[in-house]
């Protein structure tokens, strides 16, 4: 049976048919849709699915369930493998139980991330097997596939999809749901489940001694697939297997192939292709990762073959597409490039750069921050939908989950004697902002720290989160008190504003800036789109005559107000917050009578 899936969604196919028994992640585009579809039908099968606190969180979850014998996942981003990275390391010695799966979606170009790290470094870091999907086919398929060799070899097994691989669309062949196995037991095994260094020390040999028997069994996977036929040759990774094999096809020259979805490499094929053609192009999304491999190989099998990679066609940053692989083949083999089409449209739209939603309740807690605060004072933010006021002046600093507030205290102790106002939203705050905010009271960091908490992780698409009350799967649970955490955490104000009341929030800002110590202003109000989902209508709002043109509105940066005629007027887009009303000089806006 075949089904037009999501890439994301072939993945979680692969996981149901596989037989997992949990699967644990945080969200983070382009991940988040694989504990979606699997939470959207885990009422008809016996496991566990939860959105974790944080990718350690999710991954130590996982590897919990596998020590009782039960196939788990843990799902992330590649730079959620950064927050799970110290038990990722040495789980590669502790090994496994049943089979436990690393889903690790990696960003090319960074659509929606703060960096483009390749993961597969990570794998080659940890010793263990990475499985690189071309395609959502591939992708369910290698799903099953990890969770046979996790158990054949005792060890995680890293799927990387990338982002055009996650969101692409594709008829999948799919096979039967398997049901989990039966509920296990936890065995105690201290040699092998105790990191301490006695252990340590002989599990490292052990993995060691894997790596060879792992290369031969993956040498032969489907994934790998070498075509001999001319001196000139293509290898290829993961995505770019898919745009060489299309290239070959539309150049129609006799060109060898090696399509690579599996690591540790398979060394016989690559030899197999050396010993063959006299010149060979590498493709792989950004890091040289094959590439080195084979320049490796070369030396031994065959020094004057010429291999062209990262440092001649092949850009180590960013995304490839089917046009960049196709000239680079074209270039190698002496034919001309073709250009990319230009869309008409693309010279007549308007820039429209990432902005908040109208009405969101974030853009009004950053107006009454800056007119607390001003301009001089230092604004440390962080990752969310909230990074996109940049153009408000009140993001200074963006670097990674929960940093705004640990930054924020190096920058106070560094010398900074102005005010200083970070902002990170709810969820990031519980995944990773509590120790930054425990830290700060602990060395008594004289800062504001701002929680934007719209009862959602709305970034990577509104999935619930502990301060919610609700689990992945739509079940009611215990919901965690933000303020209640704050003031345990050592904070000494602690204030709950709602930040569509500019004159509330305003001087609990000030009252913010005005403390001697530790201060916590928690703006809390739902995220718009998440009301307007809900079924609230919004009020409605319009610019009376009294409109001066001042532009004072227009310049808090609301999509739903415009400039026309030299007066404002507000659009569709208006989702009824008043906060441009409160602001305005001349009392012209004002709501729709009812």
């Amino acid at each position: 049976m075949r089904e037009y899936l999501l890439g994301n969604a072939a993945i979680a196919r692969g996981l149901l048919e596989a037989g997992v028994g949990l699967v644990a992640g945080y969200p983070g585009t382009p991940s988040s849709e694989i504990i979606e579809t699997v939470a959207s039908i885990k009422t008809k099968m016996p496991m566990h699915v939860e959105w974790s606190v944080n990718e350690k969180v999710a991954l130590e979850v996982a590897a919990g369930a596998s020590w009782t014998g039960r196939r788990a996942a843990a799902t992330m981003k590649h730079v959620g493998l950064n927050v799970a990275a110290d038990p990722f390391m040495t789980l590669a010695y502790l090994g496994v139980g049943a089979g436990l799966v690393v889903i690790c979606a990696d960003d090319p170009y960074c659509h929606s991330s703060q960096n483009e790290q390749d993961s597969r470094r990570y794998a080659q870091f940890a010793g263990i097997p990475c499985l690189d999907p071309k395609n959502p086919q591939e992708a369910k398929e290698m799903t099953v596939f990890a969770f046979e060799f996790s158990e054949k070899f005792n060890i995680p097994v890293m799927l990387r999809p990338t982002t055009r691989v996650s969101h692409a669309r594709e008829d999948v062949q799919v096979g039967a749901v398997a049901a989990p196995g039966k509920q296990g037991r936890f065995i105690k095994d201290p040699a092998r489940r105790v990191a301490l260094p006695s252990h340590a020390r002989p599990l490292h040999s052990e993995l060691l001694a894997k790596q060879a028997a792992m290369e031969e069994a993956l040498e032969s996977a489907p994934w790998n697939r070498l075509q001999l036929h001319g001196d000139v040759g293509i290898i290829a990774s993961g995505i770019a297997g898919l745009y060489a094999e299309e290239a070959a096809l539309e150049l129609d020259e006799d060109l060898s192939l090696l399509c690579i979805g599996s690591y540790p490499l398979p060394k016989r094929l690559i030899s197999r292709m050396l010993e063959h053609v006299s010149k060979v192009i590498v493709i792989e999304e950004l890091e040289p990762v094959v590439e080195e491999q084979v320049q490796m190989i070369a030396r031994e099998i065959n020094p004057s073959v010429k291999i062209l990679g990262k440092a001649q066609s092949i850009p180590r940053e960013g995304e490839l597409d089917y046009l960049q692989v196709r000239n680079a083949i074209a270039r190698m083999i002496g034919r001309p490039e073709r250009e990319a089409l230009q869309c008409p449209a693309v010279s007549i739209l308007p820039p429209r750069p990432p902005s908040l939603c109208a009405g969101c309740s974030h853009r009004a807690t950053y107006y009454a921050m800056r007119k607390v605060f001003g301009k001089k004072a230092i604004y440390p933010s962080d990752i969310g939908c909230y990074t996109m006021a940049v153009g408000m002046g009140t993001v200074d600093t963006c670097l990674c989950m929960g940093a705004s507030i640990t930054l924020a205290s190096g920058i106070r102790f560094g010398g900074e004697e102005e005010g200083i106002c970070c902002s990170l939203g709810d969820s990031t705050f519980l995944h990773g902002g509590m120790t930054g905010l425990l830290n700060a009271a602990y060395n008594k960091a004289k800062i504001t720290v701002t929680i934007l908490d719209n009862s959602t992780t709305a970034m990577t698409g509104h999935q619930p989160h502990p301060g919610t009350g609700m689990t992945a799967t739509g079940e009611k649970t215990t919901m965690v008190s933000i303020e209640a955490l704050a003031k345990a955490l050592g904070a000494g104000l602690v204030e709950t504003v709602d930040p569509y009341n500019l004159d509330e929030t305003m001087e609990s800002f000030q009252r913010a800036k005005d403390y001697s110590g530790l201060s916590v202003i928690i703006a809390k109000q739902p995220c718009v789109i998440k009301a307007r989902r809900s079924g609230l209508r919004p009020q409605s709002f319009l610019v009376g005559e009294e409109c001066i043109g001042c532009k004072i509105c227009l310049d808090f940066g609301c999509p739903a107000i415009e400039f026309e005629n030299d007066k404002a007027r507000i659009n569709a887009l208006c989702s009824g917050c008043g906060v441009c009303a409160a602001i305005c000089s001349s009392s012209a806006i004002r709501e729709v009578a009812k």
